[in-house]
């Protein structure tokens, strides 16, 4: 029988014990045996969000199916059991076995969103593993840095041994085996780096050394010990028969996302120039229809849960779409069960289809334009016109929708007040449109319009990349000033705005494009008491600009400058597929608010070609 890493006692003092249990429906348990690899997968936020992540049972599922491997998982610690650990000294523990981190091979580690930065020390700190990479013994685990994130390591690179860059069905594997035979010809962690460097996708920082100039900026990457000079990301060509779970975890407790979740596609044709994801997850990869139904099926008897979730970027550009959905309504229909599809472009069908999985009254139908004039939605290659979204309301107040969710984008390259002033007038059209068209007796109350913008942070491999942040003051006064309009507006009660935090944005922001120079900062902050950055009861800003000050590190170096297109960029060693010279390409285009065409269209010659799948090759 399992022992439990936290007394009764304990459990009964903290907020939520079913974090801490493990044990859960569909969860793996093995028994150790001698040459077996023992693998801690770590999402370094709260249970309730780190469950609800779709990549990491995706990897969990597939380690698993090794006879030789036992991969668990391990979440960051809420605050009140934190506490608790360090003042008991109680090491962290993964949920499966209960056994401590430090005891296992391998410690991998998520990185979803930037403002996880100081969890991960949390996690290393909670495990007794040294926070750098270059204090380990041999017998610490070997410390992996996987996802998004990833795509510019650089700030957190002296706390990882190595950085899987692209999607993990690929390289584990190969990677696992290699640890297995250096571990039984004796080698030691430092042979094992190197020898990990020479595997597709792996990234070891301590390979290389970085040069800088007077000003700051990268002068020379060095290679040592033969480690390549660029590291080229590996993906899922052959996407419809990629391993996924069919019996996911059910956890004992709500979570963010309570729900099933049926991966129907990867990467997106739309070229949104701020959009990271769009380009590191080139090409678009489907799974085909009959299999997605199958699978639909076998989650759903397996797991119980009662709404399933399709994922993509971009769920309308699904091919098949149509036929799926109705699959779908099918199955769910017999079991009662609600279909959710998130991104979905407003037009016909996809109002007809949403009209049938849900209750108009209630719900709420949703626009993203980021941008409020039709130039600025040029310049960031949007493919949305003014008409279209129009049409899309009008259409959805006919089905009988009355509430519509609107998001923006405040700071984008290039972006006026006149910009600004255009967002305000999009929703008072809106609001007009379900007046003009909708004859008072037909109405469901009065029109309820909700928009939100967050601030632009440009990220790594976006035709943005080179463009400045504005400062915090700046992006206040232009949420302000949308605010302001509204209230002028004729249908003021019916339009409500809110805006993102300013301040986290900007940190988003220097973690995103950050150097090396920028982990001294993430450690000083966290040793200062930063911790669960992304969540604004724990943000604090002040300790971030004394950590800043005390590392005589300028935060505004990473923000508030424009970067050249001939700079060294701080992730040009990772090669995502995209060429940069498609990117400066895109990056001129943005500049005159000169728009492409999506990938199905028409090909852009981006580069993703060149990794022979996906829709790069359709037809």
């Amino acid at each position: 029988m399992r022992k439990l890493a936290l007394t009764h006692e304990i459990l009964m003092q903290v907020e939520k014990p079913a974090r801490y249990l493990g044990n859960e429906i569909n969860s793996i348990h093995k028994k150790p045996t001698d040459g077996m690899v023992r693998f801690a997968m770590c999402f370094p936020d709260v249970y309730d969000v780190g469950m609800s992540h779709l990549g990491l049972p995706i990897i969990y599922d597939m380690l698993n199916r090794r006879p030789d491997v036992w991969c668990e998982r391990v979440y960051s610690p809420w605050p009140d059991l934190d506490k608790i650990m360090r003042d008991k000294n109680i090491p962290l523990f993964a949920l499966e076995s209960q056994d401590p981190i430090k005891d296992f091979d391998f410690l991998g580690i998520t990185l979803q969103y930037e403002m996880c930065y100081t969890n991960i020390l949390q996690i290393l700190d909670l495990s007794d593993i040294p926070f750098h990479s270059k204090d380990r013994k041999e017998s610490d685990p070997i410390v992996i840095g996987g996802g998004p994130c990833t795509y510019n390591p650089e700030p957190i690179a002296d706390f990882f041994d190595l950085f899987y860059i692209g999607e993990g069905e690929i390289s584990y594997d190969e990677l696992i085996d290699l640890y297995k035979k250096c571990k039984a010809d004796g080698k030691s962690r430092n042979e094992f780096l190197v020898e990990a460097a020479k595997i597709k996708g792996i990234y070891v920082p301590s390979l290389y050394e970085i040069i800088y100039n007077s000003d700051g900026t990268i002068r020379e990457r060095r290679a040592l010990f033969d480690a390549p000079l660029t590291v080229r990301k590996v993906i899922v060509t052959d996407f419809a028969s990629a391993p996924y779970p069919q019996k996911p975890i059910i956890p004992y407790m709500k979570i963010v996302q309570d729900r099933a979740v049926l991966e129907i596609m990867r990467g997106c044709i739309r070229g949104c120039r701020f959009c990271q994801a769009g380009s590191v997850y080139k090409p678009q990869r489907e799974k085909q229809l009959k299999g997605l139904l199958s699978l639909a099926k076998k989650i759903l008897d397996n797991t119980g849960h009662e709404e399933i979730c399709l994922s993509s970027l971009s769920t309308s550009d699904y091919s098949e779409l149509k036929p799926l959905i109705l699959g779908l309504i099918n199955e769910c229909n017999k079991r009662k069960i609600n279909i959710s599809l998130p991104s979905l472009r407003i037009d016909e069908f996809s109002l007809d289809v949403m009209k049938l999985l849900l209750d108009v009254r209630k719900s709420s139908v949703t626009f993203a334009p980021e941008a409020g004039s039709q130039r600025l939605r040029n310049v960031i290659n949007k493919g949305l016109t003014e008409e279209e979204i129009l049409n899309g309301a009008s259409k959805a107040f006919i089905a009988g929708w009355n509430k519509v969710k609107l998001y923006f984008m405040v700071g984008q390259p290039t972006e006026d007040y006149d910009d600004l002033a255009a967002i305000t007038e999009l929703c008072e059209k809106i609001a007009m449109k379900y007046y003009d068209e909708i004859p008072k007796e037909q109405r469901h109350g009065k029109i309820q319009i909700s928009a939100s913008s967050s601030f632009f942070v440009p990220k790594p491999f976006t035709p943005f990349q080179w463009a400045a942040m504005l400062d915090r003051d700046e992006y206040l006064n232009r949420a302000y000033f949308i605010k302001d309009n509204f209230r002028k507006t004729l249908n003021n009660k019916s339009l409500h705005y809110q805006y993102n935090d300013a301040e986290t944005s900007l940190m988003e922001g220097v973690f995103a494009r950050g150097d090396r120079k920028v982990g001294t900062v993430i450690e000083t902050a966290y040793k200062n008491g930063a911790m669960f950055d992304a969540w604004t009861e724990y943000f604090d800003f002040d300790i971030w600009k004394d950590a800043f000050d005390a590392c005589g590190v300028n935060m505004d170096f990473y923000t508030g400058r424009s970067r050249s297109v001939d700079e060294i960029l701080p992730w040009d060693f990772i090669d995502v597929g995209v060429s940069k010279a498609f990117l400066i390409k895109e990056w001129e285009k943005a500049q005159m608010a000169v728009p492409t065409e999506n990938c199905r269209n028409k090909c852009a010659g981006c580069g993703a070609a060149g990794f022979g799948g996906g829709i790069c090759i359709e037809g």
